[in-house]
């Protein structure tokens, strides 16, 4: 469903894809920008989730000093906020990559299947099952799962607590 609504507004006569063609000459259909954006907008939720938490984490005491020192809100929340909340959103972040990494639906949709071009992962693996190529398929299916499983782990223990 996500990726027929990303044509809609990402789409040569979609809402912000007629836009961008007419004005700028841009057009996210079939290229590996679109599929960057699908696969952003895909994993999004993960990192609001993460941030949110990290955030809501945050001691609202040492933001409260920061802004009796006169420090802007601006500044209270990329010098205090941020850095306490770092964690957390390059966790989020890490989980919305994973989370990318695997997409089908939403990038096909926008990027095609275009080997060299748009292809990812996700796409080269069903590829290669529907070509009979199943060493292909076990081997890209293994690299993406090791990236991953990589990445999840980096994402652990970036919300383990510190000692």
């Amino acid at each position: 469903m996500l990726g027929y609504y990303l044509i809609v507004v990402l789409g040569r006569r979609g809402v912000l894809g007629e836009w961008l063609y007419d004005r700028l000459g841009i057009s996210l259909m079939f290229t590996w920008q679109g599929a960057a954006i699908a696969s952003a907008i895909v994993g999004f939720p993960l990192v609001v989730k993460g941030a949110r938490a990290a955030f809501e984490g945050v001691d609202r005491q040492l933001e409260a000093a920061a802004r009796t020192l006169g420090i802007s809100e601006l500044g209270v929340f990329a010098r205090v906020s941020l850095p306490l909340a770092w964690r957390g959103v390059l966790a989020g972040t890490l989980l919305a990559f994973a989370r990318a990494m695997g997409e089908f639906g939403a990038t096909l949709m926008i990027a095609g299947n275009i080997p060299g071009r748009t292809q990812t992962m996700s796409l080269a693996v069903y590829d290669a099952v529907q070509s009979a190529q199943d060493g292909l398929a076990l081997f890209l299916a293994a690299v993406t799962s090791l990236v991953c499983v990589t990445v999840l782990i980096a994402a652990g223990r970036l919300l383990e607590p510190r000692s």
